[in-house]
């Protein structure tokens, strides 16, 4: 994932996330203090999560390591648009956008193979 320099970040404590006030508007939240402060907080991350968990869990059951960027592609669309749609609009948009593309068997189970060497 890549995030624009500049771009507002909200983190908890960990030392981990020293040093990002160099390239963005980093602000922490100590929960050792509080969770909350103002519009600093890192509740709509963990809800993003949990219910990415719950999906995988719950829902996905087998998730395959080579298609987890799809499941976080879903999950990330199903999020950023929790509010403005409903499902049946969150379904008709998604299936607007997948005419013309194609997943192929080989694709999807992680056997990828050139069509000049399946055709030797």
């Amino acid at each position: 994932m890549h995030v624009e320099a500049g771009s507002a970040l909200y983190s908890d404590a960990l030392l981990s996330y020293e040093g990002l006030a160099a390239d963005y508007a980093h602000q922490v939240i100590d929960h050792a203090v509080s969770y909350v402060d103002g519009q600093v907080h890192t509740n709509g991350l963990e809800n993003f999560w949990s219910l990415l968990k719950r999906g995988i869990s719950g829902t996905y059951v087998s998730v395959e390591p080579f298609h987890l960027f799809r499941y976080l592609d879903e999950q990330a669309f199903r999020y950023n648009n929790r509010k403005e749609i409903d499902d049946f609009d969150r379904f008709e948009l998604a299936a607007s956008q997948i005419v013309g593309k194609r997943l192929t068997w080989n694709q999807v189970t992680g056997k990828h193979q050139d069509l000049e060497t399946s055709a030797n």
